[in-house]
């Protein structure tokens, strides 16, 4: 039978410790990261829906006759459902002939406790008659 030895004993413990650590701060970096994502998916996914709604508008603006009043009560009424801080001067529509052109800017914040994450949009749709 072999002795042990003294420091094979304290060497396995530390190791223990070690991987014990490393799960802690992997556990704290997947906590985080789905805290991030929980806060920045549904801004991301309210900015494609309102993407696809501005260019589905400038589509059937052209078709519609639409004026331009009607095309930013139908964008505001959109950024309204979908919980966007869009205000009518944020709004752009530019009419050449029987194109119409629809360009939004607005900001969304987004509070991480310890970060304050700005997203600037530029959504834009254009009928092609």
């Amino acid at each position: 039978m072999l002795p042990r030895r003294e420091g094979a004993k304290r060497n396995s413990a530390g190791q223990c410790g070690s991987a014990r650590m490393k799960t802690l701060i992997w556990l704290f970096i997947l906590i985080v990261f789905g805290y991030v994502c929980w806060k920045v998916v549904p801004v991301q996914f309210a900015n494609y829906k309102f993407q696809d709604t501005v260019l589905t508008t400038a589509r059937l603006a052209a078709v519609n006759r639409q004026s331009d009043d009607d095309l930013k009560k139908t964008i505001l009424q959109a950024a309204q459902d979908d919980g966007l801080p869009v205000t009518a001067e944020d709004i752009q529509i530019i009419h050449n002939g029987y194109n119409v052109q629809i360009s939004v800017d607005y900001s969304v914040t987004v509070d991480l406790r310890v970060y304050q994450w700005t997203f600037h949009f530029h959504p834009s749709g254009a009928s092609a008659i």
